[in-house]
């Protein structure tokens, strides 16, 4: 495994493949979804034992409504059993639960689950898992920009950290790593203003195969990697 010191603080995890799995073994799509919830806990567990404490998951996107109804329904359905079972353990264990994206178009019952797993872990410092729910970083920027004319200030004169501050994530820190599975080689409208000097992780396996080896091959690879961030070579 990598030392610690050239483990990435933030890592975020673009879930792709659930489709592609649950085709290859003659299923519908909403199994792949089901085996890819599962992959979660894995994952996060090895991140954990690994050192890193600050996973951001892409779960649902913007543009992820123009599925079949009945698999955006398994979706929604799914991220609420998700949050019910899993909230008790992440909050004995110290987890902070955020999930960013635009609620308004979730359902009352996942907004609620929502907002009491969020008030519940506020104080939890151990880790933070983030999920991005109806999530698009492009949405997310406009949001930020909305936020900031709301309060009333002088957008002519906004600066970077302001409307960092104005982002979802505010109060996180950016995402060192980036991982794609299942091969596509594309950011996908996540994190486009916090991922700007991520390192980016693609790799080929699906992701409800996607477990503990496969993370530590991604951690590996980043700790191999020098950073640069348009200069001089971060030292490690």
């Amino acid at each position: 495994m990598p030392e610690t010191t050239s483990l990435p603080t933030h890592v975020g995890i673009i879930m792709d493949g659930n489709g592609r799995w649950a085709r290859e073994r003659g299923l519908r799509r909403t199994a792949g979804h089901r085996a890819g919830i599962r992959a979660i806990r894995q994952v996060m567990t090895a991140a954990d034992r690994a050192g890193v404490h600050c996973l951001t998951l892409y779960a649902f996107s913007t543009e992820n409504w123009s599925r079949p109804r009945y698999e955006v329904a398994t979706l929604m359905r799914l991220f609420e059993e998700t949050l019910q079972e899993e909230v008790d353990e992440l909050h004995q264990n110290g987890v902070r639960i955020r999930v960013i994206g635009r609620r308004e178009q979730l359902s009352p019952r996942l907004r609620r689950l929502v907002a009491d797993a969020e008030a519940r872990t506020l104080q939890n410092t151990t880790g933070q898992l983030v999920v991005a729910i109806n999530y698009g970083g492009r949405a997310e920027i406009v949001d930020a920009v909305r936020t900031l004319a709301c309060s009333g200030a002088d957008l002519t004169s906004v600066d970077e950290a302001e409307l960092s501050g104005a982002l979802y994530t505010a109060g996180l820190p950016d995402p060192d790593l980036i991982i794609r599975t299942a091969g596509e080689m594309r950011t996908s409208n996540f994190l486009i203003w916090q991922a700007a000097y991520a390192e980016l992780y693609v790799t080929q396996t699906l992701w409800p195969d996607f477990g503990s080896t496969d993370l530590e091959a991604a951690l590996a690879d980043y700790a191999a990697r020098v950073r640069r961030f348009g200069g001089v070579p971060e030292n490690r």
